[in-house]
């Protein structure tokens, strides 16, 4: 869709698979698996559950981008989770990793378009391989758990495309 030209944030749209790629890596491999908490300011029921004034809530925003009512295919890296039948862009309710409502994280219009930039621009530059000997059926995909979660380390081979000769964009000199 861009050719040589630089990514722009004006391209997201002309690009669903790519806009597809980059939700499914956050779901998939959302970093944090919770929200921040919250405490309830007066008592509450919740699905027939008591929960009184004064309670801490921590939202488990992992139980939504895994749950199997919500994704066809949960456990499974997967972009169609994003795409229409016509290959579309489609926002889905269930993608929630910037948490949601009123203390929802305030810098999500930024990060969403610094990751489509950043991803769009790898991919354009740069073809990524397993690296020799190694087949990408041995790669492990299963993370590690902690207060975040953690992709395991793995090594890999950005090789460039050809006829890429430059990582960084030239600026027009000013006369």
């Amino acid at each position: 869709v861009v050719g040589s030209a630089q990514p722009r944030i004006e391209h997201r749209t002309q690009m669903p698979y790519t806009d597809a790629v980059v939700h499914e890596i956050q779901r998939f491999a959302n970093i944090l698996p919770t929200g921040l908490p919250h405490e309830t300011t007066t008592d509450v029921v919740f699905k027939n559950y008591y929960i009184p004034k004064g309670t801490e809530v921590i939202t488990l925003l992992t139980s939504v981008l895994q749950d199997q009512t919500q994704w066809e295919t949960p456990d499974i890296f997967n972009p169609a989770h994003f795409l229409s039948s016509e290959g579309r862009f489609v926002k889905r309710d269930a993608f929630m990793p910037f948490s949601v409502g009123r203390r929802m994280c305030a810098g999500e219009p930024l990060a969403k378009m610094e990751l489509f930039l950043f991803f769009a621009s790898l991919m354009q530059k740069f073809t990524f391989q397993p690296p020799p000997g190694v087949s990408h059926l041995d790669l492990d995909l299963t993370p590690d758990i902690g207060f975040t979660i953690q992709p395991r380390p793995h090594k890999i081979c950005a090789v460039l495309r050809p006829g890429t000769t430059s990582l960084i964009p030239r600026t027009p000199e000013l006369p």
